[in-house]
């Protein structure tokens, strides 16, 4: 399995996980993923740092870097030079999450917008594909990656909880949809239904560590180690094989993020 959206270098809500990351990777490894994509993107720099720093130190760790939406009012042009480096870096596979949260409003929506449009230029500049959040935007989320050509070079909706209508438009653009432990909740009927309609070669999985933690754990921390109960969710909506879903995802995600996914996490002792 290829959890490809997790926070594990950083401190979350006061609070680090158990064993630090080596120990969060250790039981990931023992539950059977063999790669974790580490995203960095809060508001500053240490925030992108710790992700690709998590990802030089741990074999099977890539990163992703980028500024969140609701961090896009800390955005100023010695911010974004920085962005620009470390979305640069070998380790970094996709640039983002970036894209629009009309939900919570943490930035001004015309902030957020033009941040977003820069993480696109700077991704097909780099030729990195994107990882994009959105919520409560998905009209305008479509919008900008069309007038702004993301299709060029392809991404995700990361954590995808909307409509399946929306969900079907990204498909059509090119994008995957990385499909979350919510899938697993009981009122995820949108959620179901889009992955009944995706298709299996444009869905990935994730957690979102160390928030949403799939039943059985719900209101539990995150963990990547959890990234099997989305999977085999996957599974029984599509009427297939866990072993089926987890080779497309697998091969998916290596196919959006590129040969350095081939990496594996060390399995525990």
């Amino acid at each position: 399995m290829i959890d490809t959206h997790a926070h594990v270098a950083a401190t979350w809500e006061g609070a680090a996980y158990e064993g630090g990351t080596a120990g969060v990777l250790a039981r990931a490894a023992a539950a059977g993923v063999e790669h974790v994509i580490c995203v960095g993107a809060g508001g500053d720099v240490p925030e992108m740092e710790s992700a690709i720093a998590c990802a030089r130190a741990f074999a099977g760790v890539s990163a992703i870097t980028g500024i969140h939406p609701h961090d896009a009012k800390n955005v100023d042009d010695a911010l974004w030079q920085e962005v620009e480096r470390l979305c640069a870096q070998p380790e970094v596979v996709a640039v983002g999450e970036t894209g629009l949260d009309f939900h919570y409003d943490s930035s001004p929506r015309d902030v957020q917008e033009a941040t977003f449009r820069r993480h696109i230029q700077l991704a097909r500049r780099l030729k990195k594909p994107l990882c994009i959040h959105t919520r409560d935007a998905e009209a305008l989320t479509l919008r900008v990656l069309q007038e702004e050509s993301a299709n060029a070079v392809g991404g995700v909706i990361h954590c995808f909880s909307g409509t399946c209508a929306f969900g079907l438009q990204m498909l059509d653009y090119g994008f995957y949809l990385s499909i979350p432990g919510i899938v697993t909740f009981k009122k995820a009927g949108e959620i179901v239904e889009t992955v009944l309609q995706a298709p299996l070669d444009r869905l990935l999985i994730e957690t979102d560590s160390p928030f949403l933690a799939p039943l059985p754990y719900r209101g539990k921390r995150n963990e990547p180690a959890y990234v099997v109960q989305t999977l085999r969710k996957i599974a029984e909506i599509k009427g297939l094989t866990v072993a089926e879903v987890e080779q497309a995802t697998n091969a998916n995600a290596l196919r959006l993020f590129g040969p350095r996914l081939a990496g594996k996490l060390a399995p525990a002792p």
